[in-house]
């Protein structure tokens, strides 16, 4: 197996007395997206700047491309890309400057003009960054971060404030990223992202990873119990209570929520069917990233 191309093992930082990161470890595998998801002020920017070696870390142990960025910084740097939290530009710059000038700052001066064209910037290149859409501000802070043609890119909450269009359109790029071979750092809040884009998803909460695994494994370590939701009229359903693997039978109007195990399911319908209660409209409604992510963290937002 190869090596981990991010280890990160008890990290910590601290502000005065606030624990921003109070114990954090994970690894990232080469080519792969791995997520970081929790609520703001979680420690996920924190954590990432640390890796960076933007910020300088308490105690723990953090290698990246098998460098220390506290102390490898001038040879790391070349090696990896960021687009962070709050990142900007001047409003006048124009597009093409801002790339002439990211170019400038690596060694050998990569082709810039070809980035205009691989994330459709070749209209904009004269236009000012203030006059950009708020999608076309992401494309090209995602072709600065790539310019170097790093192997490992950080992204900080790049949807944040994005249109649907324009966060859809987003992850399309974050898709292209890792179909180039680059391994992605995803720090995000939005389950719908995580789900979507990571391979693997560390769920941070008040400083401290709770959860890590694949966004299936995660939800399937939520619970392994279903709702079954139908509409039926007046009558009893007790006959439901008795089957086993049934948790809790709610009627709301016309509408029943069945809270079983899967394995139930088949035996529910059985049952309907053999009251003469057969539902047109039966669903089964498996537990979300969401209900995962909701039951993990504090949900307290600092």
């Amino acid at each position: 197996m190869s090596s981990p191309v991010i280890s990160v093992a008890h990290l910590s930082k601290r502000y005065g007395e606030f624990m921003a990161v109070a114990d954090v470890s994970f690894e990232v595998k080469r080519g792969e997206i791995f997520g970081l998801l929790g609520p703001n002020g979680a420690g996920k920017t924190t954590s990432v700047e640390c890796v960076q070696g933007l910020r300088t870390r308490d105690r723990g142990q953090v290698t990246v491309l098998g460098m220390d960025p506290r102390t490898d910084a001038d040879h790391l740097r070349p090696l990896i890309g960021s687009q962070l939290q709050e990142s900007s530009l001047p409003d006048r710059m124009k597009v093409w400057e801002a790339l002439d000038l990211f170019a400038a700052l690596m060694p050998n001066g990569p082709p810039w003009r070809q980035a205009l064209d691989e994330w459709g910037l070749t209209e904009k290149a004269h236009s000012s960054f203030a006059s950009l859409s708020g999608g076309q501000r992401q494309r090209l802070l995602v072709a600065l971060a790539l310019i170097n043609e790093p192997q490992v890119v950080f992204l900080d909450e790049m949807t944040t404030g994005l249109d649907p269009a324009a966060r859809r359109a987003t992850w399309g790029l974050i898709e292209r990223i890792r179909e180039s071979g680059t391994t992605v750092v995803l720090v995000t809040h939005f389950m719908d992202e995580a789900e979507r884009l990571c391979d693997r998803i560390a769920v941070v909460d008040q400083g401290e990873i709770v959860a890590t695994g694949t966004p299936g494994e995660l939800i399937a370590s939520g619970h392994d119990q279903v709702s079954v939701r139908f509409t039926a009229g007046a009558g009893e359903l007790g006959f439901l209570d008795v089957i086993p693997g049934v948790t809790s039978v709610m009627r709301r109007g016309n509408t029943v929520e069945v809270i079983a195990d899967l394995a139930s399911v088949p035996f529910i319908g059985n049952e309907l069917v053999a009251h003469d209660l057969a539902p047109p409209d039966m669903r089964v409604v498996s537990p979300s990233l969401e209900d995962v992510y909701l039951r993990l963290v504090s949900g307290d937002e600092d």
